[in-house]
């Protein structure tokens, strides 16, 4: 199981949102090559980095220190780069693939514009990734704002239909929060997708890695740990330890 050690950006900053809500924000670091060489440092052969300023649409003073940021870890940080965040177009995918980003996450369009979805799918394969959010149930776009008009199994079931083979599953309702992770919801997202998932919200300590482990390669394949990374109340190698992989 692959841990990916979560750098969320908001103006080049490393932050930490709680249900994703813009302002219950806390601030890291200003420096997010350093804290993914720390990550790298650790053993973590991958990063997962959010352009959150994008899928807020805010300025695009914010949204180029965050590209930037990208960019840098990229091309500076022995790690693969797992981004994604306001990805809208094929361009977009371009654009964060040129900066050598491994694999781009698509949320929103999965729902708003499912059209470039499965084009991006189609040309890109394992170089995207759908990225699913849900919080009591509900579906939720633009940055996890609102509630989408479509059911969770729907949706799944839609992105099988447009060919993607990894998606990242985040319960919001645990994201930031430091509550445990759900087990049993991973479970049947990747029941319902039919391919192993990446969890994420929630992961508090290495016992929730180990609970998410033991469901077994066939159902999670990765873990985005956040906040407990940033408050020490999880430490990343034993995280890799107990996920048994990268």
């Amino acid at each position: 199981m692959i841990v990916y050690p979560a750098i969320d950006l908001v103006a080049g900053d490393v932050v930490r949102l709680r249900q994703g809500v813009r302002s219950e924000m806390d601030v890291y670091s200003s420096d997010p090559v350093a804290q993914a060489e720390a990550f790298a440092a650790a053993g973590a052969g991958w990063v997962h980095m959010v352009d959150l300023s994008r899928a807020f649409g805010e300025d695009e003073g914010a949204c180029a220190a965050n590209m930037d940021a990208i960019r840098a870890v990229c091309e500076r940080v022995p790690v693969r780069v797992d981004a994604g965040g306001g990805v809208r177009s094929l361009a977009d995918v371009e654009r964060l693939l040129d900066a050598g980003v491994s694999r781009v996450s698509i949320g929103t369009p999965l729902v708003r514009d499912p059209g470039f979805a499965a084009e991006a799918a189609a040309r890109f394969g394992d170089a995207v990734a759908a990225d699913v959010a849900a919080k009591g149930g509900a579906v939720r776009v633009d940055g996890w704002r609102d509630e989408a008009p479509v059911s969770l199994e729907a949706l799944l079931a839609s992105v099988i239909g447009m060919g993607f083979s990894h998606l990242v599953y985040t319960d919001v309702s645990r994201d930031g929060m430091q509550t445990g992770v759900d087990p049993e919801a991973y479970r049947a997202v990747a029941a319902a997708c039919g391919f192993p998932v990446t969890a994420s919200g929630g992961v508090t300590t290495v016992e929730d890695v180990r609970r998410l482990a033991a469901l077994g390669d066939g159902v999670v394949e990765g873990v985005v740990c956040g906040r407990a990374l940033y408050e020490g109340t999880l430490d990343l190698a034993e995280a890799l330890a107990a996920a048994g992989g990268e």
